[in-house]
């Protein structure tokens, strides 16, 4: 898949993108706003298992985020299954030298549709944690509304921290 914007690139995860995606994803300000699967420190060793299981996924649901040519980040989604199968969770990241610059909300517009369109959902979520207030901002400027908080919800580098169930509905 690839997905031409005006500040990157939405594609399908390449061999060639270790490198990078070692140089971006191994960042505690990252890993701290993302759930524990995500690893940190984050290796060559993780970023070719990654792409590997990647490429191996079907559908395809997870892609990079590319600037210059160059993989800068990762969104994503995961399909839900029996009655939930019109939903999917969505999730993403962004190397921190590429923040404040639009790039995440013009990516997150662009799968969401695609996801949207291409799985015949009705609905497309995120649960970020409360103090990510970025990822907030994010979700609310590429139309997500603020639906709940679930309080206690997730533990993260050892805290009890609520989420905030952000949604994008599906024009009818």
């Amino acid at each position: 898949m690839k997905l031409t914007l005006s500040t990157c690139e939405v594609r399908s995860w390449r061999a060639s993108d270790v490198d990078s995606l070692v140089t971006h994803a191994n960042n505690r300000n990252i890993w701290l706003n993302l759930r524990d699967r995500f690893p940190h420190p984050y290796t060559k060793r993780d970023a070719r298992e990654f792409i590997r299981a990647m490429h191996h996924q079907t559908p395809e649901t997870a892609f990079a985020i590319a600037v210059n040519d160059e993989a800068v980040g990762g969104i994503g989604f995961v399909l839900n299954a029996d009655v939930e199968r019109v939903s999917a969770e969505i999730g993403y990241w962004l190397g921190e030298p590429f923040w404040g610059r639009g790039i995440t909300t013009e990516a997150l517009v662009a799968v969401t549709r695609h996801a949207i369109e291409a799985h015949e959902l009705t609905r497309v979520y995120a649960l970020p944690f409360e103090g990510n207030m970025a990822s907030c901002r994010v979700l609310e400027k590429a139309g997500y509304v603020l639906e709940a908080r679930l309080r206690r919800s997730a533990i993260k580098d050892g805290r009890i921290v609520d989420q905030l169930q952000y949604a994008f509905i599906a024009p009818m």
